[in-house]
């Protein structure tokens, strides 16, 4: 029994492990579509072929990694917000501007979940996934929700626009080598792709303003 308590001990420590070297490299290599799994299994130290034992694919590590940015969204934003009954719809968007733009890993990877990440895993897989964030998602409303101006429906038209726009805006406005030699040629370009936190609030500020009218 203890021999199996320390092997599980082991094998949680090595999944952790990966992860943390996904974390890094996505931020060295700007963005998850550079992180390789030879790369991540590299970083945490790991044999190639044991990487197998703690996930099927890189799809399946990033998508731990998105559901686990779900719940720090979630509480996040929960301790933001916590207590509020007044908030202004302008003061919730910006509260959701904020928590989202303070996790850029998370920002990233909502591009990615629905092109790829859980329609290349397990069902099973997929299926926690979708319990998980979609839980977090129930959560957030509903304190956006009691926290402020805005109603249930108007908080999950909020959310719903702040995860998309998220996702368009981040890529954007962290572009590939090619279009960062066309934003320094052409600064116009520049100033209107990589302004994501302001960009983000504003937006938000003024859906938030027309939901609530």
């Amino acid at each position: 029994m203890h021999r199996r308590a320390r092997s599980q001990e082991a094998k949680l420590q090595r999944t952790e492990d990966l992860l943390a070297a996904a974390r890094t490299l996505a931020a060295e290599r700007g963005g998850v579509r550079h992180v390789t799994l030879a790369a991540v299994t590299e970083a945490a130290g790991l044999h190639p072929s044991a990487v197998r034992r703690y996930f099927d694919s890189k799809e399946e590590l990033l998508l731990e990694l998105a559901e686990r940015g779900w719940r720090q969204w979630r509480e996040t934003l929960l301790a933001r917000v916590s207590g509020a009954h007044d908030l202004t719809p302008e003061q919730t968007a910006s509260a959701v501007a904020q928590t989202l733009a303070a996790q850029p890993l998370f920002c990233d990877l909502l591009t990615h979940v629905p092109l790829s990440l859980e329609g290349e895993v397990a069902i099973d897989r997929a299926r926690r996934f979708k319990a998980a964030s979609f839980g977090a998602y129930d959560d957030i409303v509903e304190a956006l929700a009691k926290a402020g101006a805005l109603t249930p429906a108007q908080a999950r038209d909020l959310v719903t626009a702040a995860v998309g726009i998220t996702a368009n805006l981040w890529q954007v406005s962290h572009p590939t080598a090619t279009l960062a030699r066309l934003y320094a040629e052409n600064p116009r370009w520049e100033h209107a792709a990589l302004d994501f936190e302001p960009r983000l609030t504003r937006l938000l500020r003024a859906m938030a303003r027309g939901l609530a009218r």
